[in-house]
């Protein structure tokens, strides 16, 4: 009978990873290729609430321009401006961040700027495995 190798009391496992910053928080960021839980960004589904809230709000006529809509919610027209934009997003890239499945590039910050109104090019500008965040 042979005797099998005794087990060791500690198992040192190394797993490599980064931290980012998003949004004024710390992210971990894995290497490509690892599974990892998806996670909400809160931040971006708040905007994304927002903007499609106020764009239901202007479609029903309950509020006649941006300007009173922002006024009535206490909120710079510019501002407004920018979040309404984001219901103009791709319904798989809203679906991506919804579901946490966006690529972590994926910011409020960014998103605000102008981005193409065209569907593809939206998805294949924020859904494409080839951006690469070290590279903005």
């Amino acid at each position: 009978m042979t005797r099998a190798k005794a087990i060791p009391d500690t198992v040192t496992v190394h797993i490599p990873f980064r931290f980012v910053k998003r949004g004024g928080r710390k992210e971990m960021q894995l290497p490509d290729g690892a599974a990892s839980q998806c996670k909400m960004d809160n931040t971006l589904v708040k905007a994304l609430a927002r903007g499609f809230r106020w764009k239901r709000m202007l479609e029903s006529g309950e509020f006649a321009s941006i300007s009173e809509v922002a006024r009535s919610e206490g909120i710079a027209f510019t501002y407004m401006a920018r979040v309404l934009r984001l219901s103009l997003l791709s319904p798989e890239v809203v679906d991506a961040i919804m579901s946490g499945q966006h690529h972590s590039h994926i910011s409020l910050a960014k998103l605000m700027d102008p981005f193409p109104l065209n569907w593809a090019e939206q998805e294949t500008f924020w859904l494409s495995e080839r951006q690469n965040p070290e590279s903005e």
